[in-house]
């Protein structure tokens, strides 16, 4: 299968808080136990409207996250809403990527790399197995999400979004993106946007046998300014990048949440943690439409 099938297949959801530091870990030793942050919605009567959960796409072996109080809230939510639902079909979100990944490549990749950066691309080049024109086919977005799969050493089957959609089934989930549309947000990025993305994910690569536990430490020790701080960083630190990769879909994503507060059913809302720190993050967004929300973990 070619790298880029096998690695489609860890794709999506792109967690923006991976977006951030790219998601590469090293492999935490067993029973590490985690306290990842979660807060619950109230609405102006005092009553629990819902709850969100800022999880993590990939994790290493060994990372046990499930606090009392998750589990205890996973029991209490009547639906769950992730980003997107069909995680184990993963034919599905290979034929949606290479649809669209492949539409208008613009010339061989090396050439669309800052000149600075071309050793560390040789670099996952050599990791990858494949040759130096392997990539030239993609577009600009589609390769950066590769390379970034191709140094990720965290394993996307211990993602928390897939576990939580195990433990809902037989209960409603409500896909507020889908893979389809996700990634279509890439796709629709200028090209010299894409090219800020495919350089900044290539030069956060070369910190990754520096500091691979950063992101899944920050998370598991639930240190909201640190990982606040990450949405700020990196691919994010771009102004248009962070607003059509973060706030954009914040945005959207807070119009459905209020519909759906607005219903009976009190739902477990679970999206990257990237989404929820800052003045554009959920928690703000929901509490500038009138909501209370606050840390409960």
């Amino acid at each position: 299968m070619p790298i880029f099938r096998r690695v489609a297949r860890g794709l999506a959801p792109f967690a923006l808080i991976a977006l951030a530091a790219c998601g590469s870990e090293r492999q935490a030793e067993p029973e590490t136990k985690a306290d990842p942050i979660l807060w619950e919605v109230v609405d102006d009567a005092g009553a629990v409207e819902g709850w969100l959960f800022g999880t993590i796409h990939a994790l290493p072996d060994g990372v046990s996250w499930r606090t009392p109080l998750l589990e205890k809230t996973i029991e209490q939510a009547d639906l769950l809403v992730v980003e997107v639902a069909g995680l184990d079909n993963g034919s599905e979100l290979t034929d949606i990527f290479v649809s669209l990944a492949f539409d208008d490549p613009p010339g061989p990749l090396a050439e669309r790399i800052d000149p600075a950066l071309r050793s560390q691309y040789e670099t996952l080049l050599t990791k990858a197995k494949v040759r130096s024109d392997h990539f030239d086919a993609m577009e600009s977005w589609a390769a950066a999400l590769t390379l970034a799969q191709v140094a990720q050493t965290s394993k996307s089957e211990n993602g928390v979004d897939r576990a939580l959609i195990g433990d809902f089934e037989g209960r409603e989930i409500v896909e507020i993106e889908g893979g389809e549309r996700q990634l279509g947000i890439f796709d629709t990025l200028p090209e010299a946007e894409q090219r800020d993305l495919l350089n900044a994910i290539i030069a956060e690569t070369r910190e990754y046998d520096d500091d691979m536990g950063r992101l899944a430490r920050t998370w598991s020790e639930g240190d909201g300014e640190a990982l606040a701080k990450l949405t700020r960083e990196g691919i994010l630190a771009d102004p248009e990048l962070y607003e059509a990769l973060l706030a954009g879909r914040n945005r959207a994503w807070t119009a459905q949440l209020e519909n759906l507060f607005s219903t009976q059913s009190k739902p477990l809302i679970a999206v990257g943690a990237g989404h929820m720190f800052g003045p554009d993050g959920l928690p703000a967004m929901l509490e500038a439409r009138g909501f209370t929300v606050r840390r409960i973990q």
